[in-house]
C-alpha cells in the first residue's frame, strides 16, 4: 500500500497523470471517497496523462463515459446514483471489464458484487486542508504499478 498527502487539485491531477503513465491496457482502478474528495479530479489527470484534451465530467447520470485515446479504450464509471446494482447487468458491465480497456470506477462499493477485482483500490480521505490518498494493490499488476512509483 502507498500513502500520499495531496495538497490541492493540481497535485491530485498530477497523481492521476503519474498513475496513467504506469497503467497498462486492461488496468482496473476503483476510487472511493466522500463527495468532493477528488475522485473525478484524479481521473481528469489520468485521462490528460494519456493525451486527452477535452472536458472530463463525471458520468453521474449516464453511469459510464467512454474515451478512445490513441487506440486505447478507457471507461469512466460513476456509480453514485446507482439505484440497483442489477442496472449494471443491463449495461453489460462484465463486457467492459473483460477486454483490454482501462476501467476507472467511482463509488465501486455501490456494486461490488458485479465488478471485477481492481488492480488498485484508491481511497481518498479529507485530512484537514489536504487529502490523504491510499493506493492499495489488489493484483500482481496493481503491485507492479505501485512498485513503479
Amino acid at each position: 500500500m502507498l500513502q500520499l498527502d495531496i495538497v490541492d487539485a493540481s497535485a491530485m491531477e498530477a497523481l492521476g497523470r503519474k498513475l496513467a503513465s504506469f497503467c497498462v491496457p486492461g488496468s482496473k482502478l476503483f476510487l472511493q471517497g466522500e463527495l468532493g474528495a477528488g475522485k473525478t479530479t484524479l481521473i481528469r489527470g489520468f485521462l490528460n496523462g494519456l493525451g486527452y484534451q477535452g472536458i472530463v465530467k463525471s458520468p453521474t447520470y449516464t453511469l459510464v463515459e467512454p474515451y478512445l485515446i490513441n487506440d486505447l479504450e478507457i471507461f469512466h464509471f460513476d456509480l453514485y446514483r446507482l439505484n440497483d446494482p442489477e442496472e449494471l447487468e443491463s449495461l453489460g458491465i462484465r463486457d467492459y471489464f473483460s477486454g483490454e480497456a482501462i476501467c476507472l470506477v467511482e463509488w465501486p462499493e455501490k456494486a461490488a458484487e458485479f465488478l471485477a477485482t481492481p488492480d488498485i483500490h484508491i481511497h481518498i480521505q479529507y485530512q484537514d486542508d489536504h487529502r490523504n490518498v491510499s493506493l492499495d494493490a489488489k493484483t500482481p499488476s496493481g503491485k507492479e504499478i505501485i512498485r513503479s512509483f
